[in-house]
């Protein structure tokens, strides 16, 4: 039992002795460990995120970029037969002052599809994102989107599609 006790005093002793060193002071400097404690608290206080689909309270829009603008952003297919598989053409005009180009649309599920136009669009000019919805192993109502990124303001434009799939009837009749 006094062997621990002396060792762990004379332990504690080593690592005290060697924590309280004080020669730091003159290899850092006392401004050069108060700049770095400085630029550490302003920078919790401060973080900066680099997000680059945000766009700042500074920053002012493009007044010469692109703006896709739609006909109709939503498509209603109706009722629809279970495994159906529907395809809905969405048309917009280049409204802005620059070429447009789209570079992704993404669905919200697998079973939606989006096909866009590849080339650059001018302004004044139109172009289409094919968006097609596969039923299969769907039932009910069904509300998809697609996000379409490109050079635009803003730079993503998002569009619908909404269907009600019939019941199949497998199940024999449905409660009314």
């Amino acid at each position: 039992m006094k062997r621990t006790l002396f060792s762990a005093l004379l332990l504690s002793g080593v690592l005290l002795t060697g924590a309280c060193n004080s020669d730091k002071t003159s290899e850092v400097g006392t401004e050069g460990m108060n700049a770095a404690a400085t630029d550490a608290s302003e920078a919790a206080a401060n973080p900066t995120v680099d997000n680059p689909n945000v766009v700042s309270d500074t920053e002012v829009p493009n007044p010469n970029a692109p703006v896709m603008t739609f006909v109709q952003t939503e498509h209603d297919f109706g009722d629809i037969q279970p495994g159906s598989v529907v395809k809905h053409t969405f048309e917009f005009t280049n409204t802005g002052k620059s070429p447009l180009l789209i570079e992704n649309a993404t669905a919200s599920c697998g079973c939606t599809t989006p096909n866009w136009t590849k080339e650059p669009i001018a302004p004044g000019a139109k172009g289409t994102i094919d968006v097609q919805f596969d039923s299969h192993g769907k039932s009910g109502i069904q509300n998809k989107e697609v996000a379409v990124r490109g050079n635009t303001s803003p730079s993503i434009t998002k569009i619908s599609i909404k269907a009600n799939i019939l019941p199949d009837g497998s199940q024999g009749p449905v409660a009314q």
